[in-house]
């Protein structure tokens, strides 16, 4: 299940990662195929922001290499890593908007950063943006305080849409939002990726997510990749933690 993949985005191979002395990826192996939206899941503290985190070059890693659209991003130099980077978003914890600049600013920010545009196309950005999330204009010049956590979530996916990215990280997206909102959101993202033809790596806990907006599903678990594959195939896993995880009390009865 986890071998090669010819269409395969994200390469991740023998992946090691630890603080001080404890290890908390140790060889993982894992490919995110073109197109899909795949749920990563794992127990809290299993390291699932951690290996997010590694792929985009925020925490460092021991061992192991990462390949991103082919590019090997170990070896790529200084150019093709920023060229790299140019084609995917990040969506972090709890959106992580600068809390100092508004709506307009934190959207225009990546695009500022790699593109030389008038204000004036940056604003038409920034709009596109706030409509592809389900936003209006009118919120553009409010700060992040001044929002909701439904509505903070949707400016930082249009922030990581910015760009027009072909890859797309989320790192628990409907963390803190009511069911309703939690419901809006994965549906958003779904038409999302069917609508650009995205590929999606999303770390989440909400089973919801993963039943209603992901295509596979990807398990970590003493720093490993321990199962991947679809709904169906994690619900019939002998695995003590899958087993809990996707038939338990808090599971869904029916596969939907």
């Amino acid at each position: 299940m986890l071998g090669e993949i010819s269409d395969a985005i994200i390469r991740v191979r023998d992946i090691t990662v630890q603080f001080g002395k404890t290890r908390i990826l140790d060889g993982l192996n894992l490919d995110v195929k073109r197109g899909e939206i795949l749920g990563f899941v794992g127990p809290s503290g299993a390291g699932k922001s951690v290996l997010t985190r590694t792929i985009i070059g925020l925490v460092p890693k021991v061992a192991g290499s990462i390949e991103v659209f082919g590019v090997d991003l170990d070896k790529a130099s200084a150019t093709e890593r920023r060229g790299v980077e140019r084609r995917w978003g990040v969506l972090f914890q709890q959106g992580a908007l600068f809390s100092s600049l508004t709506v307009r600013q934190n959207i225009q920010f990546p695009v500022r950063e790699y593109l030389n545009l008038s204000q004036r196309l940056l604003d038409e950005v920034m709009v596109a943006k706030l409509g592809m999330v389900g936003l209006k204009p009118e919120v553009a010049d409010r700060f992040p305080s001044e929002l909701s956590g439904g509505m903070v979530k949707r400016v930082a996916l249009a922030r990581a849409l910015a760009l027009d990215p072909e890859l797309v990280f989320l790192d628990e997206p409907t963390s803190g939002l009511d069911p309703i909102g939690a419901g809006d959101f994965d549906e958003l993202v779904r038409t999302l990726q069917r609508t650009l033809g995205l590929t999606v790596f999303m770390v989440t806990h909400d089973l919801d997510s993963l039943y209603t907006a992901c295509d596979r599903i990807a398990v970590l678990g003493n720093g490993k990749i321990i199962a991947a594959g679809s709904i169906a195939e994690m619900k019939a896993s002998k695995h003590p933690w899958l087993n809990q995880y996707f038939n338990g009390k808090r599971a869904r009865a029916v596969v939907v």
